[in-house]
């Protein structure tokens, strides 16, 4: 099969075309390497550096002809979305429309896109299931919502057939740990340098933590799902943000103390994601536990510091 990745270069989307290869996939990556490192990119994947938003990107679209696009790419940063709202919208919700009328004219069959649980907003109803109602508090959400309502318009036109993807907080190997930087990558990569992390707020909200490759198996496993399909991808577990501090710091021998911060505006308080709909149908669920996780990233970020002792 051949399928075409967008942020191909970036966290989430280069596990995936690495997996994907690994799996006999031809694979095309589009990135514009804003967020995405060269690195990153698997050498068997031909690789086109472009945003997908980009007018000429009907003409890649066309000729290479992709059967399954996962659109990966975005502006990820929850803070500057609040801050540049038109920036946001223009990129990640914007430059999709442009992006899905390339896919409609090439005649690709499926995208599968990477949206977030953060379209529930702050639900008090956990864990979260996919018909709880929809809140975004935070441009970026309120794009991935945008996003979701206009695959389905595109599908209820007949121009391609979507699976959206609501994950929780991924993590892994390639996280960034600085702008963006998830937490557990902050987390990781100042404890290994002995610097102190800031935990904005009280620390006691909470995150389900999901890692990379049962991420990208819920990817994968999506090719398959019916047409419209729209699953929550988590663990159905959740540890607040102290208490993920002290874990990191258990699996790494160190003892580190938080510097605080207010709540950041957008901040979600608990979070929880049921998975039982795309275990039901797909046979999906997470294979690595938090700590099983957390050991293989810290292993990764260890091999990205010199030096380390």
């Amino acid at each position: 099969m051949k399928c075409l990745v967008t942020g191909g270069a970036g966290f989430i989307g280069s596990h995936l075309v690495d997996k994907l290869i690994k799996k006999g996939n031809r694979v095309v990556v589009i990135d514009n390497l804003s967020g995405g490192k060269k690195e990153n990119l698997n050498p068997r994947a031909k690789f086109y550096k472009i945003d997908f938003g980009s007018p000429a990107i009907g003409r890649i679209l066309k000729k290479e002809r992709p059967e399954v696009v996962f659109h990966y790419a975005a502006q990820i940063d929850v803070v500057k979305s609040i801050k540049d709202p038109r920036s946001d919208a223009k990129t990640s919700y914007l430059g999709t429309i442009q992006f899905l009328d390339g896919c409609r004219k090439a005649g690709v069959k499926r995208v599968i896109f990477a949206s977030s649980v953060g379209v529930f907003g702050d639900s008090k109803n956990l864990p979260l299931r996919e018909n709880e109602p929809l809140n975004p508090l935070s441009p970026y959400s309120v794009n991935k919502l945008a996003i979701e309502k206009y695959l389905n318009f595109c599908q209820s036109m007949g121009w391609l057939d979507f699976v959206c993807l609501r994950y929780a907080n991924v993590f892994g190997p390639r996280q960034k740990s600085a702008g963006e930087g998830g937490v557990v990558a902050i987390f990781t990569d100042c404890v290994l340098k002995g610097k102190r992390p800031t935990i904005f707020g009280n620390g006691l909200q909470t995150r389900d933590f999901l890692y990379v490759e049962d991420a990208v198996i819920s990817a994968i496993s999506a090719i398959g799902a019916a047409p419209g399909s729209i699953y929550n991808v988590g663990t159905n577990k959740e540890i607040n943000v102290k208490n993920l501090l002290k874990l990191v710091c258990l699996k790494i021998g160190k003892s580190i103390k938080p510097a605080f911060s207010s709540f950041r505006q957008g901040e979600i308080i608990r979070s929880r994601v049921d998975y039982s709909k795309i275990k039901k149908d797909l046979g999906w669920r997470p294979q690595y536990s938090l700590e099983e996780g957390l050991e293989e990233t810290i292993k990764w970020f260890k091999g990205q510091i010199i030096n380390f002792k």
